[in-house]
């Protein structure tokens, strides 16, 4: 399984295809599902952009406490060693891939930031 950042969602809808093997082993969380769908400009592709993410298995739902716990620890631990991480929303994906135990496909330099202080595994394809 893997879980695709936004970035990853917006390549792979803009510029490359997945293949259907791949999406076999594609999941999503909450907080990619709602950047994902604010980006979508099309209202006629808002519907199917929708039903095509919510047919994926979703890791973090529902959201806890403890998962925005884990995103703060996250920022503010790769904050004191020396990392600029832009988006907490990020730091909330990190929590919910490093809780599931699942990689990270982005294109995205914050992940590869905050996996190299903690546990999370980030892919570069689906190798």
């Amino acid at each position: 399984m893997i879980l695709l950042d936004t970035s990853a969602w917006i390549h792979f809808l803009n510029r490359d295809k997945i293949t259907y093997e791949q999406l076999q082993r594609v999941v999503v969380c909450p907080p990619v599902v709602q950047e994902v769908l604010q980006g979508v400009k099309n209202p006629s592709e808002h519907e199917r952009v929708k039903l095509g993410l919510l047919s994926f298995p979703c890791f973090g739902n529902p959201l806890r406490l403890s998962h925005f716990l884990d995103a703060s620890e996250i920022y503010r631990v790769g904050r004191k060693k020396g990392y600029t991480i832009r988006s907490t929303v990020d730091c909330l994906i990190a929590a919910i891939a490093i809780e599931s135990k699942v990689p990270v496909m982005h294109f995205d330099r914050d992940f590869s930031n905050i996996a190299k202080f903690t546990t999370l595994e980030v892919v570069g394809n689906f190798g």
